[in-house]
């Protein structure tokens, strides 16, 4: 386990998080995915692959109807996890689930049954152990890098937890669209799909994902958001989504 640690503050203040001091460190694409979940969202919300529970806690912090669970696999990230639920003081609603997303039965054996949830939410790691050299970090690696079956396995695992009409939320490298669109069918529907571009006039660095169990409405490819402004500062909509005091409304981009 990293024993150096690294204190953060998240949400503009309100969200602590503590954090390995190398390896790989939660930054906006948490915030992203945090700030994706709708506002009228209620009951159990699985953050798969949770890390130390950036987006979970952000989400749970602005959603005071959902009950997280902090879905982890690695026991040195689970208790960074542990630890900023505690820090947050949001023990009441946030909890650790140990477990390995791509076992069914270690999902079981922590409470998580098929299909129980209303809203999953991942960030997973972005890169293909046959297509680039693993980090020497450890934890860096396994945040990075997904494990057997690939994005396939892991959306399959993700969406085996969700319930009929949950909702899914996933944030991934852009270059991915045409592998998470396969992997969606036939089971999610209503698909979003938001381009996060790092400046007007840039390609697509990322991509938010936002489908729903079940339902055959057709895709929308949502106007992108701009995160920085020519001289690097954030724009005005990402400076209101990494504090906290803005979400992104789905609606809205469904219905232009």
């Amino acid at each position: 386990m990293d024993k150096a640690r690294a204190a953060d503050a998240f949400l503009g203040g309100r969200l602590k998080l503590h954090q390995p001091a190398a390896g790989h460190r939660a930054g906006t694409d948490a915030v992203l995915l945090a700030a994706a979940v709708p506002a009228d969202v209620a009951g159990l919300a699985i953050d798969a692959g949770s890390g130390v529970g950036a987006a979970g806690l952000a989400a749970a912090m602005a959603g005071p109807t959902l009950r997280m669970a902090l879905l982890e696999r690695e026991p040195d990230l689970a208790a960074f996890a542990r630890d900023n639920i505690a820090a947050n003081q949001l023990h009441d609603r946030v909890f650790v689930t140990e477990a390995d997303l791509l076992s069914p039965a270690s999902c079981r054996a922590v409470g998580l049954a098929p299909q129980s949830a209303d809203l999953v939410l991942t960030n997973p790691p972005f890169l293909s152990a046959d297509r680039v050299r693993t980090s020497p970090h450890r934890s860096k690696a396994k945040a990075h890098v997904i494990g057997d079956g690939g994005l396939t396995a892991w959306m399959r695992a993700c969406l085996a937890r969700l319930r009929p009409g949950g909702t899914f939320l996933m944030i991934h490298r852009a270059e991915a669209l045409g592998e998470i669109l396969r992997d969606a069918s036939p089971q999610l529907g209503a698909l979003i799909i938001l381009p996060i571009i790092p400046m007007a006039g840039r390609p697509a660095t990322r991509i938010l994902v936002r489908g729903l169990k079940g339902r055959r409405t057709p895709l929308t490819l949502a106007s992108p958001l701009v995160l920085h402004e020519p001289d690097g500062a954030f724009t005005a909509e990402a400076e209101a989504l990494h504090r906290g005091d803005a979400r992104i409304d789905w609606n809205a981009l469904s219905h232009p």
